[in-house]
């Protein structure tokens, strides 16, 4: 089962278990989010009229950060004119945990936890 969720004026196909950045929302990590939903896809499609009745988007906010700086650098030749601006968008994290809509639901498995000893069992297994 799949989703199209809206935030930020912007449009995110999920699924569950999905991790998607997105423009700022404030929360802290660790919070819960609900998103609007404007479609629902799988074994059948619902298409909202703006939005989807009874259907439900949840994630959790992993982590708030920054995207990487893009420079408008701006130069006229010959005229010894140059402008450099540098611009870094704030972004939050998101880990899809749940979508439910249409008498179904579908929760994401708990995030795996790492283990110190994983990569050498796999190096011993496949040897």
């Amino acid at each position: 089962m799949f989703a199209v969720i809206k935030t930020g004026g912007k449009q995110y196909r999920v699924a569950a278990a999905d991790v998607i950045t997105i423009d700022k929302v404030e929360a802290e990590a660790g919070a819960t989010l609900t998103f609007p939903v404007l479609l629902l896809g799988g074994e059948t499609t619902a298409v909202g009229a703006p939005l989807v009745e009874g259907a439900s988007v949840v994630g959790e906010v992993i982590e708030q950060s920054r995207a990487k700086k893009v420079i408008a650098f701006k130069k006229r030749r010959r005229q010894n004119s140059r402008r450099k601006r540098g611009f870094r968008a704030e972004q939050t994290v998101v880990r899809i945990t749940e979508i439910s809509g249409l008498g179904k639901s579908v929760k994401a498995e708990p995030a795996a936890t790492k283990t110190e000893g994983a990569p050498a069992a796999e190096a011993a297994a496949s040897a």
